[in-house]
């Protein structure tokens, strides 16, 4: 969707750092946590970034705050479009009301309720598609023609991925300043747009660590893009539990940056994010959704090498619905 692109400027680790102090007093810096049952399974030192403390249970509301912040009053008074299965939806919506604009919100029909129900509290306006039969971006180009709304899409846009890359910037600062370096970032992945952000920020800050990305089965395409060098798309027919991150395929700006930086990628089943899930409700008493699971999913189950290492790890987000999150936490069936 060529809109997306229009006056892009580059993503740098100046950019993150103007995102990060935009976000001062408006984002939460949320904690560096440590587990010592997690470094006992692994055989390292694994710092969990808890975006699930951020506001609205996600990580997105930095960029979308970072996006928004920096719109014109004639942009603002046009309203604001995005498209999300809802984590992007309620950082949007929330940076919109801040700003006191009126944002539209393009979500699936079978988005968590958890999150469409946030989404209608902070004042946007929804419209339920088919995720499954229907293309969000044709029906956000269509909305743009008629209205001329100012889209704000959910990682393609430097914006939005300089203000996820705080993310990183929190937790290199954070880690130093306890006297650690980083061996490796792993990333909950979907588009790109937490990965690009942090990595670019990481190739300046940090550059010893490896940043890897994890993604669920069926939707691994952003590693085998990165892999293969060409771009794979996932069969957005398949059922995922793991709604987050089950995007079509990575996006034009932040295909190349993980090409560049992303070190590898791990491939996580259903299985291995209930385990996480179950895991980090237990023994770190947060709630963790699917998606926002998968890089600690990732460790649990054996994929990453973490003995003798630090690893830091992100908890993207943590809106899940509670009849998902009961089956999961009693090990039921879990309906996708």
């Amino acid at each position: 969707m060529d809109i997306l692109l229009e006056n892009a400027v580059p993503v740098t680790a100046d950019g993150v750092r103007a995102a990060a102090a935009r976000l001062k007093g408006k984002a939460v810096r949320t904690p560096l946590l440590e587990n010592q049952t997690l470094n006992d399974i692994v055989g390292g030192r694994v710092l969990l970034k808890a975006e699930v403390l951020q506001h609205y249970g996600s990580f997105k509301f930095r960029g979308a705050y970072n996006l928004i912040s920096q719109l014109t009053e004639e942009e603002r008074r046009r309203g604001i479009l995005a498209w999300s299965s809802g984590n992007h939806a309620q950082g949007v919506a929330f940076a919109a009301r801040m700003a006191g604009a009126q944002a539209t919100i393009i979500m699936p029909a079978d988005a968590p309720a958890i999150k469409t129900e946030n989404v209608k509290a902070l004042g946007a306006d929804i419209i339920f598609y088919d995720r499954y039969s229907e293309d969000r971006e044709a029906i956000a180009e269509r909305i743009i023609a008629e209205k001329g709304m100012v889209l704000a899409p959910s990682f393609d846009h430097p914006h939005i991925i300089e203000g996820q890359g705080t993310v990183a910037l929190e937790t290199v600062e954070d880690a130093e300043a306890g006297g650690l370096s980083l061996d490796a970032f792993i990333i909950c992945c979907g588009g790109g747009g937490l990965t690009s952000g942090c990595a670019t920020i990481l190739e300046d800050a940090s550059p010893e660590t490896h940043v890897w990305i994890s993604e669920p089965e069926g939707f691994d395409e952003a590693w085998a893009s990165i892999r293969d060098g060409v771009l794979h798309r996932a069969d957005v027919t398949q059922r995922t539990i793991c709604d987050a991150i089950a995007t079509p395929a990575p996006g034009r700006l932040t295909l190349p940056i993980m090409k560049r930086l992303v070190r590898g990628g791990l491939t996580v089943t259903e299985d291995d994010v209930r385990k996480a899930m179950v895991f980090a409700w237990r023994e770190l008493k947060l709630v963790v959704e699917p998606g926002g699971a998968a890089a600690l999913a990732g460790l649990l189950a054996g994929k990453f090498d973490t003995k003798g290492k630090t690893t830091a790890v992100t908890l993207s987000g943590g809106n899940v619905d509670p009849p998902l999150f009961a089956a999961i936490l009693e090990g039921r069936p879990v309906p996708v």
